[in-house]
C-alpha cells in the first residue's frame, strides 16, 4: 500500500518552483476510494511560466534545439536509464492511481515508455536534417528540417507514462522544448518522471511539467508562445483543441476515442489457451479503458453461438480485484464518474434488447471501489448506441455479419477509426481484409502498437501520428534555402 505523496513544487526551468496559489489536486485510489496524496493545482500563472522556460530554453542559441542528433541522442539514453531505474515507483504510482492491474503496468507502463525514448535516440542516429537539391532554375536548394518549437503536450490518465512518451521522445528527438500537462487523475508518476529528468541532467526548460485541469489546460493550447499541440483524449475535446489550433494556425496531434471491430473470420481458432492473451491485449486491455480496443465483435453467422460461447468464457475467466494484486487481470474504472458511464452503457443495451451473456454488474465481493464486471452483449446489431459510441470500460458487444464483405462494411459503419483486429487461422487472407478496413492501424490474430511504426487514427479518431519515423516528422519543419 502506498503512503501519502504529497509534493508542493512544479517541475519548471529545471527546479522546483512554487505554485502560485495554494489549489492543490488529491488523486482517489480506484481500488479502495482512499486518497493516494497531493500535488499542486497548475493556474494559468503556472502555465504561463512553463511555457516561459521552455520558450527560453528552445530560443537559446546554445540550446537543446542546437545540438548535434548526437549530443541529444545521449541525452536522451541518459533519461532512458533513470527511468528504468524508477520502475517499481512508475508501475505502482500507476496502477493506484488509475486502477490499471500492476500485471498490465509492468508490461506497458514500465519498460515500454523507455523503449520508445531509446528507439528515438536511436533514430537520430540514422536521420538526415539536411539535404541540397539540385534547382531547377539555377543553383542548389538546402532543405532543412528544423524543430518545430515549443510543444504544448497533454496527456491522458489511462497509459499516463507511455503517452507521455509517445509525445516527449519524438519532441525531444527534433530538438523540441516542452511544457507536459497531466491529467488530474494521475499526477503522483508526472513527478517520477519530473525527478528522473532531473537526475538525467536535461538542460533546464527543456521539459518542464505542470499538472493542472481542463481551464488551464484550455490556456496551454491557446498560449502565443506555444508553437504546437499533442493531445490524447477524447474526441469531444479533441474537436475542441482542434478548432482553437485551426484558429490559430497552429501545428496539432490528436490521437483521440476508438470503436474498433475484433472480426473473427469462419476459419479463426477459439481456443481460448491458444489466443487468449492476444484476445485480451485487443478488447479488455486496462480494464476496457483503451482507446484501440476492438470492443465490436464482429462474428459470422454460422458460427455466432460459438463466438458468444467462447468470448463469455473468456471475459467470465477474467480475475476482477485491486489493481494492486499481482493476478488481477481487470481493476476498477479510473473514477466514480467513469463507473457511471460504463453502467449507463450497459442501462442502454439493455433496454436496446441486448442479451448480457456475463457480467453486467458490480463484482459482489467488492464493497469498496469503482468496480464494474466484464459484461458481453449478444443479439445487437451495429446501429446500437452501445455499438457505435465509445464506452471506455469492460464492455464487448457481439454483432453478426454473412461474409467477409458484409463484415468490413460493418467494421468501417462507425464514426472512428484507430485499431482494430482480425482472427483467422489464414494469415494472409486477414492481411487482405485488414487493408479493406478504414482505420488508422489493425492487426492480424494480435494487436500492440510497435515504436517502429505510425500510431493514430482517421475520422474522429483524430489527426496525425505518433510513433515511428513518423512521429519525428510531426514534430519538425521544413525550410528552404535556396543557393
Amino acid at each position: 500500500m502506498l503512503l501519502s505523496i504529497v509534493y508542493d513544487k512544479f517541475f519548471i526551468g529545471g527546479q522546483w518552483v512554487n505554485p502560485s496559489t495554494q489549489q492543490v489536486i488529491a488523486p482517489i485510489n480506484p481500488s479502495t476510494e482512499q486518497p493516494l496524496g497531493q500535488v499542486p493545482e497548475g493556474v494559468e500563472a503556472d502555465i504561463d511560466a512553463g511555457v516561459a522556460a521552455a520558450r527560453a530554453a528552445f530560443d537559446d542559441p546554445r540550446g537543446w534545439s542546437q545540438w548535434e542528433p548526437a549530443q541529444r541522442a545521449e541525452a536522451m539514453l541518459r533519461l532512458a536509464d533513470e527511468i528504468d531505474k524508477r520502475a517499481e515507483d512508475f508501475r505502482a504510482r500507476v496502477s493506484s492511481q488509475n486502477g490499471m492491474p500492476v500485471a498490465v503496468a509492468s508490461q506497458l507502463e514500465i519498460g515500454y515508455p523507455s523503449t520508445v525514448l531509446r528507439y528515438y535516440a536511436n533514430l537520430l542516429k540514422q536521420t538526415s536534417f539536411s539535404e541540397v537539391r539540385p534547382g531547377l532554375l539555377g543553383g542548389e536548394v538546402e532543405v532543412r528540417r528544423k524543430a518545430i518549437g515549443v510543444v504544448a503536450a497533454i496527456v491522458p490518465w489511462n497509459f499516463p507514462q507511455t503517452l507521455t512518451m509517445f509525445k516527449l521522445a519524438p519532441a525531444l528527438a527534433a530538438g523540441c522544448t516542452l511544457l507536459i500537462k497531466p491529467s488530474p487523475e494521475t499526477v503522483l508518476d508526472a513527478y517520477t518522471l519530473a525527478e528522473a529528468i532531473e537526475a538525467a541532467n536535461l538542460p533546464a526548460g527543456v521539459v518542464n511539467i505542470v499538472p493542472a485541469d481542463r481551464d488551464a489546460g484550455a490556456h496551454l493550447v491557446a498560449h502565443p508562445q506555444v508553437d504546437k499541440v499533442a493531445f490524447t483524449g477524447s474526441t469531444a475535446a479533441g474537436r475542441k483543441i482542434g478548432e482553437v489550433c485551426g484558429r490559430l494556425l497552429r501545428p496539432v496531434t490528436l490521437e483521440l476515442g476508438g470503436k474498433s471491430a475484433a472480426i473473427v473470420l469462419d476459419d479463426a481458432d477459439l481456443n481460448l489457451d491458444q489466443i487468449g492473451q492476444g484476445l485480451f491485449g485487443s478488447t479488455l486491455l486496462n480494464n476496457g479503458q483503451t482507446c484501440f480496443l476492438g470492443t465490436r465483435v464482429l462474428a459470422p453467422k454460422n458460427r455466432y453461438q460459438e463466438v458468444v460461447d467462447a468470448f463469455t468464457a473468456f471475459a467470465g475467466s477474467l480475475k476482477v480485484g485491486d489493481a494492486a494484486a499481482e493476478d488481477t487481470l481487470i481493476g476498477p474504472m479510473a473514477t466514480a464518474r467513469q463507473r457511471e458511464r460504463v453502467e449507463s452503457y450497459i442501462s442502454q443495451g439493455k433496454a436496446a434488447g441486448g442479451q448480457i451473456t456475463v457480467g453486467g454488474g458490480r463484482p459482489s465481493d467488492r464493497d469498496r471501489g469503482y468496480f464494474v464486471e466484464p459484461t458481453v452483449f449478444a443479439g445487437l446489431d451495429n446501429s446500437a448506441v452501445i455499438s457505435q459510441e465509445e464506452i471506455f470500460g469492460p464492455v464487448l458487444t457481439i454483432i453478426s455479419y454473412d461474409s467477409d464483405d458484409e463484415a468490413v462494411r460493418i467494421a468501417n459503419d462507425s464514426e472512428f477509426g484507430l485499431g482494430g483486429t482480425v482472427w483467422t487461422t489464414d494469415p494472409e487472407r486477414g492481411a487482405a481484409l485488414a487493408r479493406r478496413v478504414h482505420t488508422g492501424t489493425i492487426g492480424v490474430n494480435r494487436y500492440i502498437p510497435d515504436p517502429a511504426a505510425p500510431f493514430g487514427g482517421v475520422k474522429a479518431s483524430g489527426l496525425g501520428r505518433e510513433l515511428g519515423p513518423e512521429g519525428l516528422n510531426s514534430y519538425l519543419e521544413a525550410q528552404s534555402i535556396y543557393l
